[in-house]
């Protein structure tokens, strides 16, 4: 595949990445900090919200594995469900002026989230899974990786970083027909690049016998609470940021994008320095490496008190952001290969499917813990000063919690088995089925 295909194809992580780190960073505060909806009922939303993910994504992933059509197993999906995807995430900023009680706020935020969910659901999920199988050696998978991340790095930017500004001039529904557009056009973007080998096989087993054979895969058990525990700390720092900006440091909204670019504009230089760590020692070490700088730069956000020092912080934040954001789609392509040896066929969909499951959790975890804390603290959105405790929970939330979780997140990687002899012997193997296709 042609070095210009490989940009296609990875344009489709901006409009994977904008309207979720959006979402999962400024929906909360949106909805509890400016409409005035009751953190302990998105808390309670963000249970239920869990429990949908548990049963959609490692069932969309089993189905778009058997899929039969004429477009393949994964781009009709993508191509149908693109415009519903930015239509709805349009509409999450955008809640109708009747809308005038707390339950009547509440019932259109449960339906609309799990709307978005599902829609993100079916398109991101079957672009991710191209990936393994377009791309089959470490240093094809690490350079499109890079391309993907450098792209995604665009979406977290604009999501996270530039979102208020964007919602600060254009207002919130201003923001979502900006970023619903962009989202819509990266993923059409990505289909130039996307190519399917129709003749693979495709799923062979009913689902519950599926699910189970890929949840008991012991390198997939080990990579997945890895990966949930540094997604749930991720996107708990980017929830928390905007009440940490507003109420801890007492800054606004241009202050607030300037601490996130800092940690993203370092996060963005780091990628072609950890995808040589990769290509030397391998992604296991650099998950493991990238984890423990994450962890210790969270130490210094409990202590900043000045925009000066912030930026420091969050710059030293995206050195190991960067490392993480890179190899998590590397690991989960070796354990893709090593089923594929076991099964003899390819699987994306599911792991795909349930790997977005885990995430899905660390997400409805974060917004639990984010908004029974907030509750449990003292916070009050009709306050410009928050109590102590408030604040202090507020801290908590964007060091202390984080750091333990990727603390334990050590202990999972550390078991991952796809390291050293075993995945040389993997992708000797793998080389030699290769060869021998091309012989046939």
């Amino acid at each position: 595949m042609t070095t210009l295909k490989k940009v296609a194809y990875s344009v489709g992580s901006l409009g994977a990445s904008l309207p979720t780190q959006t979402f999962n960073t400024y929906v909360i505060f949106f909805y509890v900090d400016h409409l005035k909806l009751p953190a302990s009922w998105v808390a309670l939303l963000w249970l239920f919200y869990g429990i949908w993910n548990a049963i959609n994504d490692p069932l969309f992933g089993y189905f778009s594995d058997r899929t039969k059509s004429r477009l393949g197993r994964r781009i009709p999906y993508i191509i149908f469900g693109t415009i519903p995807l930015a239509l709805v995430f349009f509409l999450i900023w955008s809640p109708p002026s009747t809308l005038t009680t707390n339950i009547s706020l509440f019932i259109y935020l449960t339906g609309i989230v799990f709307l978005f969910d599902t829609f993100y659901t079916l398109v991101i999920l079957n672009w991710t899974a191209l990936y393994p199988e377009m791309y089959t050696t470490l240093k094809e998978r690490t350079f499109v990786s890079v391309l993907r991340q450098i792209f995604g790095m665009v979406g977290i930017i604009g999501g996270i970083a530039l979102a208020p500004l964007v919602y600060g001039s254009l207002g919130w529904k201003g923001m979502g027909i900006l970023f619903s557009a962009i989202t819509a056009v990266s993923i059409f973007i990505s289909l130039a690049g996307s190519k399917e080998n129709k003749e693979i096989k495709r799923e062979p087993l009913n689902i519950l016998p599926a699910l189970k054979f890929t949840l008991f895969n012991n390198s997939f058990i080990t990579y997945v609470l890895y990966s949930l525990l540094v997604q749930f700390t991720f996107v708990l720092i980017m929830a928390t940021t905007p009440f940490y900006v507003k109420y801890a440091l007492k800054l606004g909204e241009v202050e607030n994008s300037l601490l996130l670019l800092s940690c993203f504009l370092v996060a963005f230089l780091s990628f072609f320095p950890w995808s040589k760590v990769t290509n030397r020692y391998g992604a296991r070490f650099v998950a493991a490496a990238s984890t423990i700088s994450f962890a210790i730069s969270l130490i210094f956000t409990y202590f900043v008190s000045s925009l000066y020092a912030g930026i420091i912080a969050f710059a030293f934040i995206g050195i190991g952001l960067g490392g993480i954001i890179i190899i998590l789609d590397v690991l989960l392509a070796q354990i893709v290969d090593e089923d594929r040896l076991k099964t003899g066929v390819r699987r994306e969909g599911m792991y795909f499917g349930a790997n977005a499951l885990f995430i899905r959790l660390g997400i409805s975890l974060q917004g639990l813990i984010l908004g029974l804390v907030l509750s449990r603290t003292g916070y009050n959105p009709e306050l410009t000063v928050q109590p102590f405790l408030a604040i202090t929970g507020i801290r908590l939330l964007m060091s202390a919690i984080p750091i333990i979780a990727l603390l334990i997140s050590l202990f999972f990687i550390y078991r991952y088995p796809l390291h050293g002899e075993k995945l040389k012997t993997l992708e000797r193997q793998l080389k030699e089925e290769e060869l021998v296709i091309e012989v046939k």
